[in-house]
């Protein structure tokens, strides 16, 4: 009779520490998809940056004569 007990103790402490690990797994993959979202909206927002700089360089280029017609 103790071994069974002693068998579904162990289960139990099994689960229980599979299910702290998930959810520590759980937590951080919430913080890391937070960190994934930032990073976007600071890579649009850099895209945008970017087009804008580069529309602005062009029609100064042209305004200047720069470039030429093919």
């Amino acid at each position: 009779m103790l071994w069974p007990m002693f068998a579904i103790a162990l289960g139990f402490l099994g689960v229980a520490v599979l299910s702290v690990q998930a959810l520590r797994v759980f937590r951080e993959v919430r913080r890391l998809s937070g960190q994934v979202a930032l990073a976007s909206r600071r890579i649009t927002e850099a895209s945008g940056d970017l087009e804008r700089a580069a529309t602005d360089l062009a029609g100064a280029a042209r305004r200047e004569g720069s470039f030429t017609s093919m």
